[in-house]
Parts: structure tokens; sequence; C-alpha cells
């Protein structure tokens, strides 16, 4: 197995960086991949590709060419210098990864967690792109707005806004102190501190820029015609259960795996049974006849 950590420059000239995982020889060099399936990972808001923790991605690439791509103004790729962020922003950076790493006809999956779920709604709005051969969704809003039935957030996501965009240390600190409590499983506080840390490196202007504007993906997520994926805990105070009970009402061949009393991040829960059931959709998706 390899590992490389590499950057591509977005459509605007945003530096984008992701670490590629898998079977060596898919890894290196992408004209080797074959058939090896590529899995891109897409985080949440004020996160970045390390949430997913080393093990779950080595698990995963025993098999398939993983790729935690860091959305822009996070992690190591570039902070935008504009006012706003949009969805033709987002759904290029996907594709610029993607062309840069997913070879001529080889199968590419895409998981999106929380606001991740709503960048490959940015994505598959792109005319003309690769076509996923499934899509996974994580805790994830789809649409984002007023009234958007596939974006509707929790009460831990709510009360952490607007203090979560402060400038000011203390109020942005209790604010993502509040939420991250909706993300790390209980009794692991050593994850909590993680992902808080993580929080605070992203720019006031990005997070607040994140939830600055509106897109509604219910008419193209219903007419996309791929396998889905959903997985949702249901004591999720993040990302309501109704967000992803709506996409499985728009798709009804998507297949739901609601974990009982789970919070936002099933894969830090349980990442044993995250994987289990991430492989068993990939699986079933590249067989013929498989999922659908």
């Amino acid at each position: 197995m390899g590992t490389f950590t590499r950057q591509v420059a977005a459509g605007d000239g945003t530096d984008i960086a992701y670490r590629v995982t898998g079977p060596a020889d898919s890894v290196d060099d992408t004209a080797s991949a074959g058939d090896v399936p590529t899995l891109l990972l897409i985080h949440g808001w004020a996160q970045t590709g390390d949430c997913w923790g080393d093990g779950l991605i080595g698990d995963l690439a025993a098999r398939y060419r993983v790729i935690a791509m860091d959305l822009r103004g996070h992690g190591a790729s570039g902070v935008p210098t504009v006012d706003r962020l949009t969805s033709e922003d987002f759904g290029g950076d996907v594709a610029a990864v993607l062309a840069a790493e997913v070879p001529p006809g080889g199968p590419v999956f895409l998981l999106g967690w929380s606001y991740g779920g709503l960048v490959i709604g940015d994505f598959l709005a792109r005319a003309g792109e690769i076509v996923p051969a499934g899509l996974i969704f994580v805790g994830a809003i789809t649409s984002i707005g007023r009234g958007q039935a596939g974006g509707r957030v929790g009460p831990q996501m709510r009360a952490a806004l607007p203090d979560a965009y402060s400038e000011d240390p203390a109020t942005a600190v209790a604010a993502l102190q509040s939420f991250v409590g909706g993300l790390a499983p209980a009794g692991q506080g050593a994850c909590a501190q993680r992902l808080l840390g993580t929080s605070l490196t992203v720019p006031p202007q990005i997070r607040a820029g994140l939830f600055a504007r509106e897109a509604a993906n219910d008419a193209l997520l219903a007419q996309a015609g791929l396998p889905i994926l959903l997985i949702h805990g249901t004591a999720d105070g993040v990302v309501d259960i109704s967000s992803a009970e709506h996409l499985a009402g728009l798709v009804p061949g998507a297949l739901t795996r609601f974990w009982d009393g789970v919070g936002h991040a099933p894969f830090l829960d349980d990442p044993r049974r995250f994987v289990r059931e991430v492989d068993d959709f990939l699986v079933g998706a590249t067989v013929p006849g498989g999922v659908r």
C-alpha cells in the first residue's frame, strides 16, 4: 500500500490538496490504476480530509484508491480571496481532483459527509464531467437555503451559528466546542479536541461563506439514475435525519442505513461497521446486477 499527498489547481487557481492511498501500483502511477475503483472522500464543514482517520482509510485502501481531499479554505488547500463561495467553486474543485487522479474509464465513487453531500451535488450540476458509479451520503445535506428539505440542520448546528463565524476567539471557540460535541462519540475526548483544533484552523470568513449560498439539488439527484447509499445516525444533532429521509424519498432505490442512537459521524462511532457497509455497497455497485 502507498500514500501520496498532492495538490491540483482548480479553475480559479486555488490549490486543492488531497491524499491518495491504495494499492502501491495504483497510487504512484495513475495510468496503472486499471480497474481499481476510486473512492473520493469529501469532508464536512470546518474539517479536513484528516477527519476520516488513518485506520479507516487504510482499511478501505486495501481494495480501492482512496482520495481524501481538503475543500477550498480548509486544511492544506488554498484560501480563496473572493467574498463568497459558489457551487461552481466546489464542483470545479472535485472535477479538478478527479481529472488529475482517475484513469480514463476507471470507476469512481463519491462519498460526502455532512456539507460534503452538498458538494457532491455541486459536482453533479456540472455537465460533461466524469459520471460516478455511485454516491454515498453520510449525515449529509444535499441542498441549502430556506425551505430546502434536503438541507435541514439539527439543534447543535443551529446553536453554533452565527457565533461560529465570529472573529472574536472566545466567541468562536465556545460555539465550535459546542458544535464538535455533535461529532465526536461520547468518551472520546482526544478526538473531540482534534476536531475542535481543525475547526479553528478554518478562517472565519470560510466558515461563514459555506452557508452564504443557496442550492436546490432535488431534481438533479432524483434524475441522476445512480446507485445511492445513505448512512445517517438517528441521534444526529447537526444534520436532521429528515434530510436523509427526504433524499430516500426522491430516489426510491436508495439504500438506507440508519444507525440507531448514533450521532453525526458514524465513521467515528464504529469505523469497522462503516467500512463494511461502504464496502458492501461498492462491491454491489461494481458487480453486474448488483445493488439495484
